[in-house]
């Protein structure tokens, strides 16, 4: 038998009537239909990998 095990964590957060909108727009545009959580996590993973290539060229 198979788990389907994930490594998640519930939060709140509180944002703007337009930044909901924006979420709402790049989920739908990435796919993931209304799931804002995903859109989340894919911001968050590709500004942290931004920052970590900053970091290697030394301008942080």
């Amino acid at each position: 038998m198979k788990r389907n095990r994930k490594n998640l964590r519930r939060i709140s957060i509180l944002v703007t009537a337009q930044t909901k909108g924006n979420l709402e727009k790049l989920a739908l545009m990435s796919g993931y239909g209304h799931e804002l959580g995903r859109v989340v996590d894919k911001l968050t993973r590709d500004r942290m990998v931004s920052l970590r290539y900053k970091e290697d060229d030394g301008c942080i």
